[in-house]
């Protein structure tokens, strides 16, 4: 099982670019990596959200980091000629489904030829020895099947965000097998399901929807409880992620696609996971479906994670209860205005650990 020990080891004094560092993916990722003594640069736009992760942390001050949109090359080049990083973890994208229906163009500008772009610094520079380029759940054909989806199904998302996922995917491919086949540079691709935790304040997420209904002391709407995702606590696929850079860098047999998901037990309704978060959070907590009649949205979807677990050793740490508790006692201590970094920290070194 990767752990704490094993991290720090290998990332102390790395030099790492993360795209996408402003989110809330993002900030998770580089406050790990810095604890990990990495040397991490964060190249994004500014934080998508008010508030942010991002701020609430203070990283802006504590790590080097580039304000910059990922269509950019030009911007993106430079970044990569003064930081010479050895290690790459694409983040940077437009990640919300309905979004993508309202910005289309956007969406595929940003997915498609960001990630052309990324792959491109990566061709140009031969410090770079280790790239992962995170997509998602979505990339697959949906055919709302019971079994999770294999590596090796069919990609094909329906709506903009989850089809230009799929497109980064190919990307990806392609440049791997075109300018990579000679083994200098290892290239991944990980497909995560739904991530909770502390500090996630977009909009149309389910569990940034709870935490705003309690602060508000409003009750919380669901517009489709019977729809089943794959949930899991950010920090598992972070943990994932930094474990798939570091053993293809160690040899570059480990380079290739990887499900990140939950165990079937955490494969819920949406219905469920708001009813356990009630429970956890207390007090007069309560919601109600009300459909408002928006976008397509996939109503089964789960991953078969198995190829992460037979090759690895990984396993998931914490289950859907406790990736709730932990997000429901973060997000009680913001709204009591405690010290946050320390929070997160103790929160990133318990996982760590366990």
């Amino acid at each position: 099982m990767y752990n704490w020990e094993t991290c720090s080891k290998f990332y102390q004094g790395r030099r790492v670019l993360v795209t996408g560092h402003t989110g809330f993916k993002g900030s998770w990722l580089c406050r790990i990596l810095m604890l990990a003594g990495a040397q991490v640069t964060g190249y994004s736009l500014e934080p998508p959200t008010d508030p942010a992760l991002f701020r609430i942390l203070g990283l802006e001050s504590r790590m080097d980091s580039v304000t910059g949109d990922i269509r950019n090359l030009c911007q993106l080049k430079e970044t990569f000629e003064r930081v010479q990083p050895e290690l790459v973890i694409h983040l940077a994208a437009q990640p919300i489904v309905r979004d993508s229906y309202r910005e289309p163009v956007y969406t595929y500008e940003t997915n498609v030829m960001g990630t052309v772009n990324l792959m491109e610094c990566a061709r140009l520079f031969p410090c770079v020895k280790s790239v992962l380029n995170v997509t998602t759940d979505k990339v697959y054909e949906n055919q709302e099947w019971e079994y999770g989806y294999r590596e090796n199904d069919p990609l094909d998302g329906y709506d903009p965000y989850s089809n230009s996922k799929s497109c980064s995917e190919l990307v990806t491919h392609s440049y791997k097998k075109a300018f990579f086949g000679d083994g200098r540079c290892a290239v991944s691709t990980a497909r995560a399901g739904n991530v909770i935790g502390g500090g996630d304040f977009a909009n149309d997420r389910i569990i940034p929807d709870c935490v705003r209904a309690q602060a508000a002391e409003e009750e919380i709407i669901v517009r489709n409880p019977y729809s089943t995702r794959p949930f899991q606590h950010v920090m598992e696929p972070l943990f994932a992620y930094l474990e798939i850079v570091q053993r293809q860098y160690e040899d570059p047999a480990f380079q290739g696609c990887y499900n990140v998901g939950p165990d079937d037990a955490d494969c819920v309704t949406t219905g469920r996971l708001v009813t356990l978060f009630c429970e956890l959070w207390g007090g007069d907590a309560r919601w109600a479906s009300r459909h408002d009649g928006g976008p397509h949205e996939a109503n089964f979807l789960k991953l078969d994670c198995s190829k992460l677990k037979h090759t690895f050793g990984w396993q998931p740490r914490w289950h859907i209860r406790e990736a709730l508790d932990l997000t429901v006692e973060w997000s009680r201590a913001y709204l009591a205005g405690e010290d946050m970094l320390a929070v997160t920290d103790s929160q990133i070194r318990r996982f760590g650990q366990d």
